[in-house]
Parts: C-alpha cells; sequence; structure tokens
C-alpha cells in the first residue's frame, strides 16, 4: 500500500513538473521570431540589400572609365610595300599595338545625376516595401497565434461539456439502476459523450496541426507549448484606437510608396531628356606599338563631344511618351489614395461590428449557462426532460465557442486597423 501510494505521489509530481515545465508564448515573442526568421522577411531584406547595390553601382558612373586595349597580327605578306630604288621593301608584316584609356564625363544631359537620385529613391521603396513586408508578416503570426488560441479555449469548453456528460451519466445510470428511469436515457448520454470524444478528437489533431503551421512561420522547429492569453480575455474598445483618417493616409507606407512612382516617373523623363543632348568627356591615354619594328609609345590627352543628331527624330515622340507615364502615376496615386481612405474606413466599420458581437456573444454565453443551471436544477427535481437537459449544454457548448470566435476576429480586425492607420 505503502509502495503504491509512493507511485502516485511520484507520477504526480512528474506530472506537475511536466505541466509547470511547459513553455508559454506570448503574442510579442511569436511576433519577434517570426520577423528574424520568417523566409518573407528575409528575402525583404536581401531585397533591400539588393536596392542598396544598385545605389552603389550608380554611384561609379562619376568615375572615370579606365579601359585597356592589346592586339596582335601577323600577316602572310607586308601590308605596306613600296619600291625604292629597284628594291621591293615590305612591311608591317607582324606587330603588336596595345594601350590604357581613362575617360570622365563631363556633361552626360544629367542622366548620371538622374540616374544616381533615382537609385536613391529605389532604396527609400525598398524601405516601404520592407515595412509591408513587416505588416503582412506581423498579421499572420497574429491570425495563427489566435487560431491556436482559439483552438485551445474550445477544447476547455469541450473538457468543460465532457465533465458535465460524465456526471450526468453517472446520475442516469444511478437512476436506470434504481428503476426511475428507462435505457433510453443513458443511451442518449452514452451518444453524446461519443458526439463529444469525436469532436475533442478533431480539436485536438487541429490544435496539433495549428501550432505545427505557427512554429513553421516563426522559423523554429516544432515544439508543443501553451500561449498566453491574456489580450484575449481583455477586450478595449474600438473608440480607443480611432484616428483621422486622412491624416493617416500620409503616414502610410502604401501611400508614400505612391508618391515614390511619381517622382520615378519624373526623374525618368529627365533622364530620357538627357538621351538626346550632347556628351561631353575628357580623357588621357598611355599607348604602345611595335609595327615597324621599332617599340614606340607616348602619351595623350583628348577630348570627345557626341551629338545624338539622328536621335532627335524620334526622341520628341519618346520624350512625350514617358510624360505620359508621368501623368499615369499621378492619376494611379489619386485613384488609389481615395481607395486607401476607403479601407480605412470599412475596416474601423468592421471592427465595431466585431466589438457589437463580441458583446453579443457574452450576453449568449450568461444566457446559456442560466439555462444550464435551470434546466440541471428541473432535471434534478424531474420536471424537464433529458433531452431538455442536453440541449442546453449543447446551448452553452454553442455560445461559449462562438463567443471565443468572436473574439478572435475582433482582435484580428484590431491589428488590420492600427496597421493601415500606421498605430
Amino acid at each position: 500500500m505503502k509502495k503504491r501510494n509512493i507511485i502516485l505521489l511520484c507520477l504526480l509530481f512528474s506530472n506537475g513538473f511536466s505541466l509547470s515545465a511547459q513553455e508559454i508564448l506570448t503574442l510579442e515573442q511569436c511576433k519577434k521570431m517570426a520577423l528574424e526568421n520568417n523566409v518573407k522577411m528575409k528575402n525583404a531584406h536581401l531585397e533591400q540589400n539588393a536596392s542598396e547595390q544598385t545605389k552603389k553601382e550608380a554611384f561609379t558612373n562619376y568615375f572615370p572609365v579606365v579601359s585597356a586595349v592589346g592586339s596582335g597580327f601577323n600577316a602572310d605578306k607586308g601590308m605596306a610595300q613600296m619600291d625604292l630604288a629597284g628594291m621591293s621593301i615590305s612591311m608591317m608584316k607582324n606587330g603588336v599595338i596595345g594601350g590604357v584609356t581613362a575617360t570622365q564625363p563631363i556633361f552626360t544631359g544629367g542622366r548620371i545625376i538622374y540616374g544616381n537620385k533615382l537609385a536613391k529613391l529605389g532604396m527609400e521603396v525598398s524601405g516601404y516595401q520592407l515595412k509591408m513586408s513587416e505588416d503582412e508578416v506581423l498579421l499572420n503570426v497574429e491570425q495563427y497565434y489566435w487560431q491556436v488560441v482559439s483552438l485551445e479555449e474550445k477544447m476547455k469548453t469541450i473538457q468543460m461539456v465532457e465533465n458535465q456528460l460524465n456526471n450526468l451519466y453517472k446520475d442516469v445510470t444511478v437512476a436506470y439502476k434504481a428503476g426511475t428511469t428507462n435505457k433510453n436515457d443513458v443511451l442518449r448520454v452514452e451518444l453524446k459523450q461519443n458526439e463529444i470524444a469525436s469532436n475533442k478528437l478533431k480539436l485536438e489533431d487541429g490544435l496539433s496541426l495549428s501550432k505545427m503551421v505557427l512554429c513553421q512561420y516563426m522559423g523554429i522547429p516544432t515544439k508543443d507549448f501553451a500561449m498566453d492569453t491574456t489580450a484575449f480575455s481583455i477586450l478595449s474598445s474600438p473608440l480607443e484606437y480611432r484616428v483621422n483618417h486622412d491624416e493617416a493616409l500620409r503616414n502610410r507606407a502604401e501611400y508614400k510608396l505612391l508618391d515614390k512612382n511619381v517622382e520615378a516617373n519624373r526623374l525618368q523623363t529627365k533622364i530620357k531628356m538627357g538621351e538626346y543632348l550632347p556628351q561631353v568627356a575628357v580623357g588621357a591615354g598611355y599607348m604602345y606599338h611595335n609595327i615597324l619594328d621599332n617599340n614606340r609609345n607616348f602619351g595623350m590627352v583628348f577630348a570627345t563631344v557626341s551629338v545624338p543628331i539622328s536621335g532627335w527624330w524620334g526622341g520628341s515622340h519618346a520624350i512625350n511618351k514617358q510624360k505620359l507615364n508621368e501623368q499615369m502615376a499621378e492619376n494611379t496615386k489619386q485613384s488609389n489614395s481615395e481607395l486607401l481612405l476607403i479601407q480605412m474606413q470599412q475596416l474601423w466599420n468592421e471592427l465595431e461590428e466585431a466589438y457589437k458581437q463580441v458583446n453579443l456573444a457574452e450576453k449568449s454565453v450568461q444566457s446559456s449557462t442560466e439555462n444550464l443551471k435551470l434546466n440541471t436544477d428541473f432535471y434534478r427535481a424531474g420536471t424537464v426532460a433529458l433531452t431538455d437537459l442536453l440541449d442546453a449544454q449543447t446551448l452553452l457548448q454553442q455560445s461559449r465557442d462562438q463567443n471565443t470566435e468572436a473574439r478572435v476576429n475582433f482582435l484580428i480586425k484590431r491589428t488590420k486597423y492600427l496597421q493601415t492607420t500606421g498605430r
């Protein structure tokens, strides 16, 4: 007997230890891990680094263009032949030519300057795109997180119903043995127990899979953990998050991208115009050749002016086309800005509605809880049938699940609204 008690005590301690040792993840921890490990975030950072390299590459256009050339030839006969005093002389049968030149652009129609501005703008654009990627990842993490919490809350509800049915089964079995009820009541409770057991298995599988999905999204190995439900239990009124949408529009990454698109098209117009302006450059070089069996080397300086005369024929049309693209970018900015304002208003409406749904769901839980209490008392008093009591338990389970879903929906709508308004 003592040995059995010791074994039971050890099991209790070991179970208690495993429960206390189970890791509890907060929403902020999950967000942090996703920002560090998620593939989308890794690629977004790589894209930002790529745009930085593009900016550095554009800056090198300010530097001189250095080139080296070398060639040699060997002909079957001299390329220069002449007769001199009755003698035939052949020259330049073979030779070597080489040199190094450095050319510094002086004026390129502003293409280098505007190209660098465009590359810098690309860096800013990649920053806004990174912010949008962060928002997307954080929203997905939150959706996965609250999905797990929702399933855990539903598991608590189903365990509560399971305990109620177990107690009810004991009462019905005693009543059946005492002859105060029939076998049908026992079978009804058993059927309900089987239904709950089946739903519990599905819920356990869904919970396990949801945790796997969350772990994969955070970029960590799959493991078991519990969720911190503090934010799930305490919900604030949407009025605490309401902002002026016109003011919030200016701070949205999507709006800034529209603005940068207009700016980029203006720069591209200037670059296109620069393609049809004269190009001026100066340079210096060092040359060497051995063509006439004589080593020669010399230095030189030079200047070049290039005027794209034939390019002017189609250049005006190309410039006009780019100006049309500039106008289209302006139109797109105006239209999409209006859509962004509509989106913020829509999300606010959905947030308000979600909060009202939570309040209604809470009232339903209170009503169904009281309804179950009354039906339990009436059943024990013999004034209602067993089916009424089972229906009351089902209504409580449904109302609690609806309350869970309403809370999760509110929390996700809140995050979407806060993201779109820049809070």
